[in-house]
């Protein structure tokens, strides 16, 4: 059991399993299997667009058979194979949001599998490189879609998974309405996500 971060080995791969007996308090990822240390607390528009985007995708999952989720929430990304055995498992992520649809996906550790919908919130802490290592993972593991929010620029840039691949719909703004793929009807205005953040 390890309970302090520096005593991890940062040129070590690790698994699910390490991860499970881990009992510091900073947030880390695995991204197959390498160690990704988490930014400082987001800042405080972080929250607020995290908390807008929750609300509304919340109110329109209302009787509906899919789950919203927030951050700290594990997401164990197992690259399509069938075995689920902690060993085997070597990324973990904690998305902002996550929208889940198949909950036979959801135990009381988080989801087993990817996401229907993966939102993303850049922070002052996010490297380019660690954005292009998700990007590639949730491409890999079939996210059906995947949005990215630029706070700073008022911008989300949305995804579609399309034959295994990412594929660009555009870059969204203030004003903008964005249909929401994997929900038929559904769209966030991003106005309403926005309008509050400092």
């Amino acid at each position: 059991m390890i309970r302090n971060i520096e005593d991890l080995d940062f040129t070590k791969q690790y698994t699910y399993a390490d991860y499970l007996t881990w009992r510091f308090e900073e947030r880390v990822e695995l991204i197959r299997g390498w160690i990704s240390r988490m930014s400082p607390a987001p800042l405080a528009s972080h929250q607020i667009i995290s908390m807008a985007l929750s609300a509304e995708i919340y109110m329109y999952l209302k009787g509906k058979p899919c789950k919203v989720f927030a951050a700290p929430f594990d997401v164990r990304l197992t690259n399509k194979r069938k075995s689920i055995d902690s060993k085997s498992i070597i990324s973990v992520v904690q998305p902002d949001i996550s929208v889940i649809c198949d909950l036979g996906k959801i135990d009381n550790k988080g989801c087993i599998g990817a996401p229907d919908w993966i939102i993303e919130i850049l922070s002052p802490g996010n490297t380019r490189k660690e954005m292009k290592e998700k990007f590639s993972l949730y491409e890999e593991n079939g996210v059906r879609e995947y949005w990215i929010v630029y706070p700073e620029y008022f911008q989300i840039q949305v995804f579609d998974l399309f034959n295994d691949k990412f594929v660009s719909r555009g870059t969204y703004v203030q004003e903008d309405l964005i249909p929401v793929g994997v929900f038929e009807g559904f769209s966030i205005d991003t106005d309403a996500i926005f309008k509050e953040s400092l």
